[in-house]
C-alpha cells in the first residue's frame, strides 16, 4: 500500500523506540537518532526503510489499534491489556453487543470494547468528571471509534438509562452501588463484570450480586510474567506485572 500525505505511520527503530508520525509535505521529524524528511516517505510502500540524516534506518509500518493504545492520552489509571482481554471475554462482548460501561476515565476500556462490538454494536459510557470525558472523547475520536460510543456525563449509581443490554462493565470505586441498576439494564442472561483494585471492594460487590440474584459469580486475578529469551540464557524477567486488580463477574438469571 502506497503512503500518502496525511497518513499516520509508525516509524520503528526498536522495541523501545518507535514514533507515530503524520506525513506532511515539507515537514521534518526529529528523533535522538537524527532527522527524517517526511517528503521522502510519500509514495513509498509500508515495510520500507527510511534513513535519518545520521544514517540510522527506521522501518515504516502501518498503524493498528495497539499502536494507538500504547500512546493514548492518560490522565487516569488505565486497565492493563491483560485485564482488558479477560474483562471483555467474561462479558461475552462481540460484534453487535450493546454494552454499558462506567467510568470512562481516559477511554482505554471504552475503546477496547468499541473495537470489539463494531460494526453494529454500541457502547454507552458513563463518567462523572467532565475533564476526563473530554480526554476520552479525543482518544476515541483519534482511534476512529466515535460512531460506536455514546458518552454520558452522569453518575451511574443514580440510574442506567439503557435497557435490554448485553453487558454492564464497571471500573469505578463503588461498583456494589450499581448492581441493582445493572440488573434492571441487563437482558436475561446478560453479563456483569467489575474491575476493582482492592479486595474489600470485591467483597461488597459479590454480596450485592448475591442479594440481587446473579449467578455464576466469580472473582479472579491475572498475573503476567514475561521472559527474556536468548539462546542458553532464557529466564523470567526480573520485573513483572503483578497485582493490578480483581475481576468479578456474574450473570443475570431472572
Amino acid at each position: 500500500m502506497e503512503i500518502k500525505e496525511g497518513d499516520e505511520v509508525l516509524l520503528y527503530l526498536n522495541d523501545k523506540n518507535s514514533w507515530i508520525v503524520k506525513i506532511e509535505k515539507g515537514k521534518t521529524f526529529h528523533t535522538h537518532k537524527g532527522v527524517v524528511k517526511l517528503d521522502d516517505i510519500i509514495g513509498k510502500s509500508y515495510g520500507c526503510e527510511i534513513q535519518t540524516n545520521m544514517a540510522v534506518s527506521l522501518k515504516v509500518l502501518p498503524l493498528d489499534y495497539i499502536d494507538f493504545l500504547e500512546r493514548i492520552i492518560r490522565k487516569t489509571q488505565i486497565i492493563y491489556p491483560k485485564d482488558l482481554c479477560y474483562i471483555c471475554f467474561q462479558a461475552n462482548i462481540h460484534p453487535g453487543s450493546i454494552v454499558v460501561e462506567a467510568g470512562t476515565g481516559s477511554g482505554v476500556l471504552t475503546s477496547y470494547i468499541a473495537n470489539l462490538i463494531r460494526p453494529d454494536g454500541k457502547v454507552y459510557t458513563y463518567e462523572i468528571r467532565e475533564e476526563f470525558q473530554k480526554i476520552a472523547k479525543k482518544n476515541i475520536e483519534r482511534l476512529g471509534l466515535s460512531k460506536y460510543v455514546e458518552f454520558k456525563l452522569k453518575d451511574i449509581t443514580k440510574g442506567i438509562d439503557e435497557r435490554n443490554v448485553d453487558a454492564v462493565v464497571l471500573d469505578m470505586a463503588t461498583p456494589w452501588l450499581v448492581v441493582e441498576e445493572a440488573k434492571k439494564a441487563l437482558k436475561i442472561g446478560g453479563r456483569f463484570v467489575s474491575f476493582s483494585p482492592t479486595i474489600n471492594q470485591v467483597e461488597k460487590t459479590v454480596e450485592a450480586m448475591k442479594l440481587a440474584g446473579f449467578i455464576n459469580i466469580k472473582t479472579i486475578e491475572l498475573i503476567i510474567r514475561r521472559y527474556k529469551v536468548k539462546l542458553n540464557e532464557t529466564r523470567p524477567e526480573t520485573i513483572m506485572i503483578g497485582h493490578t486488580g480483581y475481576i468479578t463477574s456474574g450473570r443475570r438469571a431472572s
